[in-house]
């Protein structure tokens, strides 16, 4: 049996595992199974690793995205760009990293753009924000990272107002707030300047439409959550795994 999962620290309402195993039943796929794998820290994982000898492969989710880094062996071209990882591929003794965030991001993003989204907030500044930089400079979008504790290069909450908002379009947020079941929280930006010319995604797949999200439907923006994305992401792991 091929063994494959998602590591984490608290996977109780995870995506993958009800995904995979509704793609084996439906492909006939019978020598696979996915699990979800909890880590307190992730000084557990090789110790994971050991425990589970037949393991193929691994989704890697918050927030160990970047702290699974040091136990690779080897690293795609992307992770070794934004270092972040949330695929890694087993054969043997040998880890190798990729992130399919990119993919899966790109592929549910590009195409819903519009000429005008030209510059994006991107709300975050963990693993997943980097996949989305990645993807936005890709793209030819100018990114600026907005944080509660901003550094050098980023811009805090407070300084978004309205000049900010009239010239970057395109808001995307990586931060797990209105996740269920906090489906009450939302990252604090000035949503009164919120027009029908911003796009709004939300990495977030759980409620389907977040406060964000609402925030945003409300004032006639285009709005997506991280359905698409995820199921994009997923599809580009297995492909991984089986090559």
């Amino acid at each position: 049996m091929k063994r494959y999962g998602l590591l984490g620290r608290t996977l109780t309402h995870s995506f993958s595992k009800s995904y995979f195993a509704k793609k084996f039943a439906e492909e006939g796929i019978s020598d696979a199974v996915y699990e979800n794998f909890e880590l307190k820290t992730v000084e557990e994982f090789p110790l994971l690793l050991s425990e589970r000898p037949d393991l193929k492969g691994l989704n890697v989710t918050i927030p160990y995205k970047e702290e699974v880094l040091q136990f690779l062996t080897d690293k795609n071209d992307v992770v070794e760009a934004i270092g972040a990882c949330n695929t890694i591929k087993i054969e043997g003794e040998n880890l190798t990293g990729y992130n399919t965030d990119v993919i899966g991001f790109r592929k549910s993003l590009e195409p819903q753009l519009r000429p005008h989204h030209k510059k994006a907030l991107v709300l975050g500044t963990g693993g997943a924000s980097k996949a989305i930089w990645y993807v936005l400079n890709e793209l030819g979008i100018e990114p600026q990272l907005v944080s509660r504790h901003k550094q050098e290069g980023q811009c805090g909450y407070e300084d978004l107002g309205e000049e900010v908002l009239s010239t970057h379009h395109l808001i995307i947020n990586t931060t797990p707030l209105g996740m269920y079941p906090n489906i009450n929280a939302d990252p604090p930006i000035p949503y009164e300047f919120i027009t029908p010319q911003h796009f709004l995604f939300d990495l977030i797949y759980n409620p389907p439409k977040t406060k964000f999200l609402a925030e945003g439907e409300k004032r006639g923006a285009q709005i997506c959550n991280g359905q698409q994305m995820l199921i994009e992401q997923a599809e580009a792991s297995w492909r991984i795994w089986t090559v």
